[in-house]
């Protein structure tokens, strides 16, 4: 047998003895209890109640509720605490090295942040998966669509083509299961996805030679069916799920939950901004979990107020990084249909690329403002909020010989370059997807973008800068953070702040895209920082 054979052997092995998922969501499975918890508060991080995990049957906990919800002496937290477990973090026997090199330290967190098949417990909101994976950390206990492409490119400078050649075959794994990959491993993110990076997935896959790209069509194909269901059939102006058709009969792209209720893991904050709407709950429900689904939650990018949550629109709205993302899938599988003799296929893929291209220039091109922007399809109106996301369809090569990039580039230095890299937004509203908080994807899409185009020397100026305020942070506190505060004080960065949970550490995406900017620019100074060096010791 040779080692290819054994390989597939194993790999169908694994596959088969992956356990069965409740296909129940904790919401559907528990009902009023779980409302109960969730309104009360049992715990403060809604989060930790859907990840719990029963210590007996669940539907015999629900029954053993409703007979005793209503006795004089049930107290709510006692009986949850009776019933659930609460899933802690896996144990480690990491310590990090306060000499380490911000580049060993990355290196030795790969380990930390892997999870196994056989960790998984039964009964739980998981979602079983045949091979090992790696988690962002913090109270990310489960992958995430976008965040883990990030973390891969992290993984192939540190050589851990294992977790790498794991982690595509988990991916390919929920599209064959799924039909899409969902926004993370758990029953409760199962309606929705996230910004699609399976066609960026493969092709480091195939860079880095763990396989053929052509492989993977298949899975590229059933994902991109998911995305674009039910667009065919549109009229102008209508709508379905994740597509929109104009007036001018083009097709694009918006985010899309499949449920219209408030989010299992948010499910108080949700109710309360709900109730702060003059709109129907169940379109604010709607709204705020496809703002989720986009992995910008939250952002004034999504609200008609940016002060105001409950003015979430995100159904309404098309996005530029969505539809490059999009557009890059489209082109991977024309290239790859023609590979595999499927010219007409071929062809049909490079069309709707075509179409989308110049609907995206059409439509979200702002030339008053020389920048990508969102559309505000119910409006028929572009928005005017510029945020990093302008950069999306610089680095999907929309643009690649066009004068456009270089607005682009002019308009990132005068509005969203900051001391510590390229801004998410030109809004402090206090959501974390806004100033002054920079986030590493972002990082990435815009160095890879701008340095695509033309536009090496802000490429640069953005890299350095994001890897001085990593280096920073991580010499005075020993730690990557999942995202940072822009401007520096004297102390040097700092972790960002907003959103619905405090600043988490780990953190997957963080390391994956500093780990390569390291890798790219090795005279860079955050090569020297060490923990020790800032303590004095």
């Amino acid at each position: 047998m040779t080692g290819a054979d054994a390989s597939s052997r194993d790999t169908a092995e694994r596959v088969a003895a992956v356990p069965a998922a409740d296909p129940l969501t904790p919401a559907d499975r528990y009902q009023e209890l779980f409302q109960a918890v969730q309104r009360t508060r049992v715990f403060p991080d809604g989060k930790t109640f859907v990840d719990c995990i029963p210590r007996q049957d669940p539907q015999r906990i629900l029954e053993r509720y409703r007979a005793q919800q209503h006795r004089d002496d049930f107290k709510l937290t006692d009986f949850v605490h009776a019933h659930f477990a609460e899933e802690k973090a896996v144990a480690s026997h990491y310590t990090s090295d306060p000499d380490q090199s911000l580049k060993a330290h990355i290196d030795g967190l790969w380990s930390v942040l892997t999870r196994h098949p056989h960790e998984h417990p039964a009964g739980s909101s998981i979602l079983p998966l045949p091979n090992d994976y790696v988690v962002p950390g913090g109270r990310f206990r489960e992958i995430y669509y976008w965040d883990s492409y990030f973390t891969m490119l992290g993984l192939v400078e540190s050589g851990r083509r294992d977790l790498l050649a794991t982690m595509a075959d988990n991916f390919a794994w929920l599209i064959d299961h799924y039909g899409h990959v969902p926004n993370g491993n758990r029953s409760y993110y199962l309606s929705r996805s996230q910004p699609p990076v399976f066609a960026l997935m493969i092709s480091l896959f195939e860079e880095r030679g763990l396989c053929k790209a052509l492989s993977y069509l298949p899975q590229l194909r059933r994902e991109y069916a998911w995305w674009m269901d039910g667009t065919d059939d549109l009229r102008r102006g209508d709508a379905h799920r994740h597509g929109v058709r104009l007036d001018d009969g083009s097709v694009l792209n918006r985010y899309w939950d499949d449920r219209d209720t408030p989010r299992e893991e948010s499910f108080l904050e949700d109710e309360t901004t709900a109730s702060r709407s003059v709109r129907p709950a169940h379109e604010v429900y709607r709204d705020l979990r496809a703002a989720a689904a986009s992995g910008w939650d939250f952002s004034a990018r999504w609200c008609d107020r940016a002060d105001d949550l409950s003015t979430t629109r995100t159904t309404a709205i098309l996005p530029v990084d969505l539809n490059s993302l999009l557009y890059i899938a489209e082109r991977q599988l024309a290239r790859l249909s023609e590979s595999a003799g499927r010219r007409e296929d071929a062809a049909d893929f490079a069309s709707r690329a075509r179409a989308r291209r110049d609907a995206m220039l059409r439509w979200m091109w702002d030339e008053a403002q020389g920048a990508f922007v969102d559309l505000d399809w119910q409006h028929g109106s572009r928005r005017e909020l510029v945020t990093a996301a302008t950069a999306a369809p610089l680095f999907a090569g929309l643009v690649d010989d066009d004068p456009r990039a270089e607005r682009v580039a002019a308009t990132v230095r005068e509005r969203l370059l900051a001391q510590g890299g390229i801004a998410t937004s030109e809004v402090d509203s206090g959501q974390q997807w806004d100033s002054p908080n920079g986030w590493a994807p972002l990082q990435w899409l815009a160095i890879k973008g701008f340095a695509r185009c033309g536009q090496q020397a802000l490429a640069r100026d953005i890299a350095q800068r994001w890897l001085h305020t990593v280096g920073s942070l991580y010499q005075r506190e020993g730690k990557l953070v999942e995202k940072y505060v822009l401007t520096h004080d004297d102390d040097g960065a700092h972790g960002g702040d907003g959103g619905e949970y405090p600043l988490q550490d780990g953190f997957g995406w963080t390391n994956g895209v500093t780990r390569r900017l390291l890798h790219e620019d090795p005279e860079h100074p955050a090569h020297r920082a060490c923990a020790r060096s800032r303590r004095g010791t």
